[in-house]
């Protein structure tokens, strides 16, 4: 009888060791997930950071073809830097967190939304009559309410963020914020 609970007792501890060494393996692959996906976006959050702060540093008062260029290329870039954000969540591929799985893919779907969304604004921005200050003033209103749009459109990047695969990029250096973000917006880890 001692024999057979000895027996159960160690088959139940190799079962214990087992289930541990599996969560442990689970959270190493994770974070090496996390850290290929955060190196292939580094570039991408400064290059973010990068526009943003273009956009900060153009004049709202300035002359309509100073702000005008200045808008189309910012919208251009980030709609360059979300294409980038999707192709490194599908480089990266699976999360070995299979209940993340679809919320990285969800994530990458929205973030090629907000490239194309990006695209749109670039082309309103470019259709603008920059020689009518007023006529130009008129136009940006559209533009800007387009802007928040996309800046709202971040559902499936904010339930990944708070997965377990989320939380584990959030822990990578190269998903860590270039510079100080504006008011709503951040990196995408």
């Amino acid at each position: 009888m001692n024999k057979k609970l000895a027996a159960v007792l160690s088959g139940s501890a190799v079962l214990v060791l087992a289930l541990s060494g599996c969560s442990s393996n689970d959270k190493d692959s994770v974070d090496d997930w996390a850290k290929k996906y955060c190196d292939l976006a580094k570039p991408q959050i400064q290059k973010q950071a990068q526009v943003e702060q273009l956009i900060r540093s153009t004049a709202s008062d300035g002359k309509p073809g100073d702000i005008q260029a200045a808008d189309s290329k910012a919208f251009q870039d980030l709609s360059d830097v979300n294409k980038a954000f999707a192709a490194a969540y599908r480089t990266a591929g699976q999360t070995p967190v299979k209940e993340d799985r679809k919320l990285v893919d969800a994530a990458a779907a929205e973030f090629d939304a907000n490239a194309n969304s990006y695209l749109a604004l670039k082309k309103q921005v470019d259709a603008l009559d920059a020689q009518d200050q007023q006529k130009f003033a008129d136009g940006l209103k559209p533009v800007a309410d387009g802007l928040a749009k996309i800046e709202q459109n971040r559902a499936a990047w904010n339930k990944l963020r708070v997965s377990s695969t989320g939380k584990a990029m959030a822990k990578q250096p190269g998903c860590k914020p270039a510079a100080a973000p504006t008011a709503g917006a951040g990196s995408p880890s």
